[in-house]
């Protein structure tokens, strides 16, 4: 005979696994507002520039919106690679560099 399966500890378990991740994305989505320097916003400045972006049904708008935030993610990872191989000089001249490409993209 099969041992009963315990469903109220399966719960639990899901439950606190739940909890974690939902803890984890809080701490990323943290992360991200500082890696992009939107916690130099009030808190009602970074909300209602949020409600706009949740609120935008125009597709065009939120693909370019998508096409920045990729781009970000890509010059933060090969950043984050490349780092060892530079020098200090070489390290200053990268945040220089990150303004022309969101200008490039022209919404905002």
């Amino acid at each position: 005979m099969r041992k009963p399966r315990d469903f109220d500890a399966d719960l639990k378990a899901l439950e606190d696994k739940a909890r974690g991740l939902k803890a984890r994305k809080v701490e990323q989505l943290g992360e991200l507002v500082i890696a992009t320097g939107a916690d130099a916003l009030s808190a009602d400045e970074l909300a209602g520039a949020l409600v706009v972006l949740a609120e935008t049904k125009e597709a065009g708008k939120r693909e370019a919106w998508a096409k920045r935030g990729a781009a970000f993610f890509q010059r933060r990872s090969r950043r984050t690679t490349q780092a060892p191989d530079r020098d200090a000089g070489g390290a200053q001249t990268q945040p220089g560099g990150v303004q022309p490409a969101s200008s490039r993209t022209g919404e905002a």
